[in-house]
């Protein structure tokens, strides 16, 4: 199972540093995060960047996650 880590803003939503998920795609993913978590949504978690193994993901919706992959949900940065 793929291990999500969520940043210090989603732990006020889910009350834990990370949890594993049994889904393989990203949207599905999210699916599963929003059912487990009464008080996260969707929208919250799309608003987030998002690392798969250490890559920043820029339009991760249909991205194929391991079973042994990481991901991270982390602020999006503008630069400027």
């Amino acid at each position: 199972m793929a291990l999500v880590v969520f940043s210090s803003e989603l732990q006020l939503f889910t009350g834990e540093e990370c949890t594993h998920v049994e889904a393989a795609r990203f949207k599905e993913i999210v699916a599963e995060l929003v059912d487990k978590y009464e008080s996260l949504t969707e929208e919250k978690l799309m608003e987030m960047a998002v690392a798969i193994d250490g890559e920043i993901i820029h339009t991760p919706f249909l991205e194929v996650v391991g079973e042994d992959s990481e991901l991270h949900f982390l602020h999006r940065i503008s630069g400027g």
